[in-house]
Formats: structure tokens, C-alpha cells, sequence
């Protein structure tokens, strides 16, 4: 059995973009009225999943209640933690580490942020919590509440792309996109 995946990234927060990682930030009014258009033609869900950090968990506890559906937070569905690159723009770090930036940008999977998170062990995470959510909920549609680095992981994944063009997937504040999840974790574009 397939399980649907809706993905909706988090709005604006109020510290701004840039790598924000585990930084536990809260959205602004405009990433709040975001994520209320996103969702407000979508459905119908089974349940929502989210991620723990307060600018995804915030609005799914918000959405559960009003729609009366199961929540359940998911550690292994956070952002990818950017290390000492946490809470800086890419602006920032052109000027203290171009370099390092280039080479994560050229090929995430070949280059780790200092002291941050392997996008090698940042998959392996991710993909294990949807293969879990896939054996407890196939046949439903679920709401995934989540971050961009993991929407961006799962979309390359499901439409077959290189690990090199991982950062090429666009992702926006307030994105809503969907994926198919077969046995075994496969992910598959939704038609």
C-alpha cells in the first residue's frame, strides 16, 4: 500500500532565513498567514506529523485541533543541523567561508558544514522516519509539517536526482508538495 505524503514546509520566522537548522525560531505573523493559505483548499488528512521545532509544531498543533486529526511529533523529520554554520546567511558566509559554502553547495553530501550534520547521516534519518511512517500509516493521506532540507531530500529522492543536485530542489516558506511512499521506504512523485 502507498502512503501519501503531503509535505508543507514552515513559513518565515522571525530570526529570517539563512542556514537555521535546529535553531528553535518562531514564525512570524507572515509565515503563519503562509502556512494558513497553503493548506486552506488542501486535504482531506488522516493525521499530521511534524517536526518538533516550534516553527513547524506550533501551526500542526494548531491545524490538528481545528480539523480534529491525530498529531504526532517526529525528531527524526528536523532540519539538517548546520553546525558552526547555524544562524548565518549565505551572505555571511561568503565573506567568513566561501570556500567551505562552494564545496557544500557543489556537492552536500561531499562536504559537512563545521561541526554540523552529515547530509549522508541526515538522510539516513530522514529516510528511516518516512520508511516508519509508511509501516504505521499506509493507506492514508498524512500532512508532514517540516523543513526545507527534508522537503528538498525527499522530492530529489522521489524524482530520482543525483545527490550533487539536492540543493537544486526549490522549496519555498509555506511550500505544499506531495510524494508517494511505497514498501520499503521507495518515494515516488504523487501524479
Amino acid at each position: 500500500m502507498i502512503l501519501h505524503l503531503d509535505m508543507l514546509r514552515h513559513g518565515e520566522t522571525e530570526l529570517g532565513g539563512g542556514m537555521r537548522g535546529s535553531l528553535d525560531d518562531a514564525l512570524t505573523d507572515i509565515g503563519w498567514a503562509q502556512m494558513r493559505t497553503a493548506v486552506a483548499q488542501a486535504g482531506p488528512w488522516d493525521r499530521i506529523v511534524s517536526s518538533p521545532l516550534q516553527r513547524c509544531a506550533r501551526f500542526a498543533e494548531e491545524l490538528a485541533e481545528r480539523l480534529t486529526l491525530p498529531l504526532s511529533l517526529e525528531p527524526g523529520l528536523q532540519e539538517l543541523h548546520f553546525g558552526d554554520w547555524e544562524g548565518h546567511s549565505a551572505a555571511q558566509l561568503m565573506e567568513t567561508d566561501a570556500e567551505g559554502l562552494g564545496l557544500f553547495w557543489n556537492d552536500p553530501y561531499g562536504f559537512t558544514p563545521p561541526n554540523g550534520e552529515p547530509v549522508i547521516e541526515f538522510s539516513a534519518r530522514v529516510l528511516a522516519a518516512v520508511e516508519q511512517l509508511h509501516q504505521a500509516y499506509a493507506g492514508e493521506r498524512v500532512l508532514l509539517i517540516s523543513h526545507g532540507g527534508v522537503m528538498r531530500l525527499l522530492l530529489a529522492k522521489a524524482r530520482g536526482l543525483p545527490r550533487e543536485q539536492l540543493l537544486q530542489v526549490t522549496v519555498g516558506h509555506g511550500a505544499l508538495l506531495a510524494i508517494n511512499v511505497a514498501a520499503g521506504g521507495v518515494l515516488k512523485p504523487a501524479l
